[in-house]
């Protein structure tokens, strides 16, 4: 199965791919599946099953399931409204659910199982009920690795998640790509170029490579940035922006040339404002997934 780049390389926040942006593109797909309907709807329940409940805390699975039924959707939402409007859910007891205000507590309507569904350990349901008590709609979600879901359905017919198509030059290892790149006159880009064109134009993969781009720089530019303490119990302090503080008081911007071990000093900086930042919730680039990146 083939795999385009702007699937690989996925927008979205930490500090799990299969965690925390799953969880949140469940219940942003879930209020779109809903529809209409929302006008029916007096409450919403979410359980989170097998890995999800055992990790959730720690990787803010919760949280990012509220902020998808918020309308946050991981590839275009800003790190601090998505913070800003999860606080208030908690702190107001009342959630806005496609543009109907719920009742929602935190500790009743989430619930944490410990069992495992049958088709994957990271596993969702999301219902909807009425002012009755009887269900409007439900579906179970899931986050099966790299920020894709399935539904129950899709599950059941053991899809993946991933678009599959037939490209120009399928390759199955390193191997094969860099023989079809010898016999064909390519370099490797060119190749996988002409293979994105399966999927769609080559204008608009260049413009979601480019946005990709964008964001990674201003995942490094925010790490370097943000002051305070990574989320959790331990007050981990952020390193990055003292470290970046040293070296631009030392000699700013080093030549990556003919300075090396100064270079590398930049490259670790940059590692660890990445790394705070998808610990922090931040947004980042999957690569293939967030704990890659």
């Amino acid at each position: 199965m083939a795999i385009s780049a702007l699937d690989l390389f996925k927008i979205g926040v930490g500090p799990s791919s299969s965690h925390t942006m799953g969880p949140m593109l469940a219940g942003y797909t879930f209020v779109q599946q809903l529809g209409e309907r929302i006008d029916d709807v007096a409450s919403v329940h979410v359980d989170l099953f097998g890995s999800l409940a055992a990790t959730g805390v720690g990787h803010g699975t919760d949280r990012a399931v509220v902020g998808g039924l918020l309308g946050h959707r991981p590839d275009a939402c800003d790190p601090d409204d998505l913070q800003a409007d999860v606080a208030r859910v908690n702190s107001t007891n009342t959630i806005t659910v496609g543009g109907r205000e719920l009742p929602f507590e935190w500790a009743s309507n989430i619930s944490w199982h410990r069992d495992f569904r049958e088709h994957h350990p990271n596993a969702l349901d999301i219902t909807a009920f009425d002012g009755d008590g009887d269900v409007v709609f439900a579906n179970t979600y899931y986050s099966i690795g790299g920020g894709f879901i399935v539904d129950e359905e899709q599950a059941e017919a053991g899809e993946t998640g991933v678009v599959d198509v037939d490209v120009e030059f399928p390759f199955n290892n390193g191997a094969e790509l860099l023989e079809m790149c010898e016999r064909e006159g390519l370099t490797v880009a060119e190749l996988v170029a002409r293979n994105e064109l399966a999927w769609r134009p080559e204008a608009e993969t260049r413009a979601g490579l480019l946005k990709i781009w964008e964001t990674m720089k201003a995942c490094v530019q925010r790490g370097c940035e943000q002051e305070g303490f990574l989320p959790g119990g331990l007050r981990v302090p952020r390193r990055a922006p003292e470290l970046h503080r040293r070296l631009n008081a030392r000699n700013g911007v080093p030549n990556l040339i003919t300075q090396t071990f100064s270079a590398m000093d930049w490259v670790n900086l940059y590692a660890l404002a990445v790394n705070e930042e998808n610990a922090g919730g931040g947004k980042v680039v999957t690569a293939p997934t967030n704990g890659a990146a």
